[in-house]
């Protein structure tokens, strides 16, 4: 099942339609650090074991944000490596709201659709740790690991795909 659902354009207040896929590898060569974005994706787009996805307005292939997944199948867990907005939604000037929290929401679903429960463990910066609890209901593991556990996944899930 292809993701869609919507994002808010920050300047109409109006919901456009988004959808999450698998990004290509001639994309990722067009994603540099010199237009703002923080990561090295080709770097990571060449790990076999993650798979790469961009969010983007349904009509328009500009990418709002990457998030970069691996299937951790012996613990069951997904395993969420990175997650970037595009340079365009960063701070109080951002085009769209809503894109990291999309993001996060398809991880828990791939996790869902794997037979994993939901769960979706990643490491935080720490000044983001109480965001994190509060935005996606993760919870600490220990340090700056966390978990979205299966309660707080299918609310997130629910929130953009009603489907759990």
């Amino acid at each position: 099942m292809v993701s869609v659902d919507y994002i808010l354009e920050r300047i109409s207040g109006k919901k456009v339609a988004a959808e999450v896929v698998l990004i290509t590898q001639d994309e990722i060569k067009k994603v540099h650090k010199k237009d703002g974005w923080l990561f090295n994706w080709k770097k990571e787009y060449k790990n076999d074991q993650r798979q790469l996805y961009k969010l983007i307005v349904l009509g328009n292939p500009a990418i709002q944000g990457i998030l970069s997944l691996e299937a951790i199948k012996g613990q069951q867990f997904i395993e969420m490596h990175l997650v970037e907005l595009a340079p365009n939604n960063k701070g109080q000037n951002r085009q769209y709201f809503g894109v990291a929290r999309h993001l996060v929401a398809f991880a828990c679903k791939k996790s869902f659709e794997m037979g994993f429960e939901g769960y979706v463990v990643f490491t935080s910066k720490t000044m983001l740790i109480d965001h994190y609890i509060e935005s996606l209901g993760a919870s600490i593991l220990y340090g700056q690991r966390m978990c979205i556990f299966p309660e707080g996944a299918r609310k997130l899930v629910n929130s953009y795909y009603k489907t759990l």
